[in-house]
């Protein structure tokens, strides 16, 4: 097992679940202080990221041994978006491309696309993705693609 010094620097002191700040001289056991996730999926299903991850005690308390809900930005306009963890999951595993969501304007959309890329880089650094906006009845989809 790592230390919580090692992983808080490899993750660069952020939360993999919330993508919040950690504040690596916050007591261990506060809310908003620093833990380690052995990020392990459900049994029987293949982890996604496969390794320890820095979390805040309380978001890594409140995912306990379930795969996490990693949510959207409130500020992005996204219909219907998609569930990060498992979309994550399937690219990992299946590669190809799938849509993550819809948008009114091409402007929200490229928004979107720019800040979902943003966001798995960090909360999966192993899987190289680009997001693409396709127009599509009157709206814009968001498409990801493993590559």
């Amino acid at each position: 097992m790592s230390s919580l010094d090692e992983v808080g620097e490899r993750e660069g002191w952020r939360c993999w679940l919330c993508d919040e700040p950690v504040d690596p001289e916050a007591s261990v056991n506060a809310a908003r202080g620093p833990s380690v996730d052995s990020a392990l999926a459900p049994k029987g299903k293949k982890a996604a990221m496969g390794r320890e991850r820095l979390a805040h005690r309380a978001c890594n308390t409140g995912k306990g041994k379930v795969v996490p809900v990693v949510p959207w930005s409130p500020d992005l306009f996204v219909v219907d978006p998609a569930p990060i963890v498992a979309t994550v999951d399937r690219l990992s595993r299946k590669g190809g491309q799938e849509v993550v969501g819809r948008c009114p304007s091409r402007s929200d959309a490229d928004e979107a696309a720019v800040w979902l890329v943003d966001r798995l880089s960090r909360f999966a650094p192993d899987l190289a993705v680009q997001a693409k906006v396709e127009p599509g009845g009157g709206q814009f989809l968001l498409v990801l693609r493993a590559v």
